[in-house]
């Protein structure tokens, strides 16, 4: 069983002597080997009142920085940030998401809503830049009204999102109306090839067997997906980041979408030199982009519905809410471990399952031997097999406290449970005498001032009420 019972209301205690605490006490890895799977799980639906933080990634968030998995890079003291983190307040970050669908079929918008959210929230202050892509080859819509809806081609919004109308487009237009959060839907430019002296023209080069965009975001931007970012004379690598947002689901041709399928919208399908969708073929496509042209920075695959019996998630009776995000980097790992965890145990259907011949299991196998032929995700050999993948597992309910010194200060962050949220501290770890510092919290963050000036030493606890 991969579920457990819990308490809804979890206390969680992080110690530290505030006049050693240099930064957050969450970030060193647990000892052996970083898991490749980190699953968060029992995430109730967003409420999205008083923030546009999301509760599932929160806790994905948190989960990710106990492994020393940080999201931010940065200076700034923070939980969540460090050197060596994912994301920098100058960077240009790519958020890849499935709008070929609408319905259950696209990506969850209130998942990327609360990703987008975090990286302007960077601590270091953002100034980069934050685009929402797809390339629905001819049928994609950022807005979820495409006629490949299964609906019998209307062109209503039907958003995955606990409101059908918060599409994509809503968020950028509607919601953030921000000149640092764009949308680009790349399906006008993919009958367009350029060459690799080009740095004018939106179309797309190949490489290999793969194909690659090269665009503007909407604020002049120039994007080359391979290279980087072109200032004109030269390419910035380092500051593009690409964060791939699928949701797991049922497929027609290669019986299963996930992370490593969703590259099947960054590539173009015109004139391709190898059928995507050939399960002999497919999987070299997907190796070839995840080495050869560019690793996801994060993979974060939706698992808020699961849509167990239909490419487009329509009808309802297709699909199946499981309320479980689950991220890393090997997207190998990731595809293998949910649909042996998540979505065979729903559907039944031998097809969905990697440990069966089959054209999934003969595209998970090409693709985990072309990525490792290629040196690996980050140096790292990708997996499929059960007995190799380590998973980390995460129970929205409980809470993650960390903390980080900030001068005199001692700034708190927490995710997990539900607010109000009380705020303790107290000379002891057993909490016999605490003080409470605030209570009815509906923020997941505190900051105790002056409380690393005298060199005392406390204890914190943050309880959902």
């Amino acid at each position: 069983m991969l579920e457990s019972a819990d308490r809804r209301t979890f206390l969680k205690l992080v110690g530290a002597g505030t006049a050693a605490l240099a930064t957050t006490r969450l970030g060193s890895a647990a000892g052996g080997p970083r898991p490749h799977v980190h699953r968060v799980h029992h995430i109730p639906p967003p409420d999205f009142a008083d923030s546009n933080r999301h509760p599932g990634l929160e806790s994905m968030l948190f989960s990710l920085a106990a492994d020393g998995i940080r999201f931010y890079q940065g200076s700034t003291p923070h939980p969540l940030s460090g050197p060596d983190g994912l994301i920098a307040a100058d960077d240009t970050v790519l958020i890849k998401v499935n709008a070929q669908w609408k319905y259950r079929g696209c990506s969850n918008s209130d998942v990327t809503r609360g990703v987008v959210q975090r990286i302007l929230d960077h601590p270091d202050g953002f100034t980069g830049e934050v685009v929402i892509i797809e390339n629905g080859q001819g049928r994609g819509s950022l807005n979820c009204d495409t006629t490949s809806g299964c609906d019998g081609g209307t062109r209503e919004v039907h958003a995955n999102a606990e409101n059908e109308g918060h599409s994509f487009s809503w968020l950028v237009q509607q919601l953030f109306q921000d000149d640092r959060v764009g949308e680009r839907l790349l399906d006008g430019i993919r009958t367009t090839f350029i060459a690799a002296d080009d740095h004018d023209t939106e179309g797309y080069r190949t490489l290999a067997n793969v194909s690659y965009p090269c665009f503007f975001t909407p604020r002049g931007t120039r994007v080359e997906f391979k290279e980087g970012l072109w200032n004109g004379s030269s390419h910035d690598s380092q500051r593009l980041k690409w964060i791939n947002i699928p949701t797991m689901k049922d497929h027609k041709d290669l019986n299963v979408t996930g992370c490593l399928k969703n590259i099947y919208g960054l590539i173009t399908t015109y004139n391709e030199p190898i059928p995507h969708h050939d399960p002999n073929q497919g999987g070299k496509v997907m190796g070839e982009f995840f080495t050869l042209v560019r690793p996801a920075t994060l993979n974060l695959l939706d698992h808020i519905w699961v849509s167990h019996a239909s490419l487009c998630g329509f009808p309802p009776n297709t699909t199946t809410r499981r309320d479980m995000l689950v991220a890393g980097f090997d997207p190998c790992a990731i595809d293998a471990w949910s649909a042996r965890h998540v979505l065979y145990p729903i559907s039944g259907d031998p097809a969905h399952d990697p440990d069966i011949p089959g054209y999934f299991r003969s595209y998970l196998l090409d693709a985990r031997d072309t990525i490792n032929a290629n040196g690996g995700i980050f140096g790292e050999d990708a997996t499929i097999d059960e007995a190799a993948v380590i998973a980390r597992h995460q129970d929205q309910r409980k809470i993650q406290l960390a903390l980080a010194r900030r001068g005199d200060d001692v700034y708190l962050e927490w995710a997990g449970a539900a607010a109000p949220y009380r705020v303790e501290r107290d000379s002891a770890p057993d909490f016999l005498s605490p003080q409470t510092l605030a209570d009815g919290l509906t923020a997941t963050e505190y900051t105790d001032l002056g409380a690393a000036a005298d060199g005392a030493t406390w204890y914190y606890r943050v309880t959902a009420l």
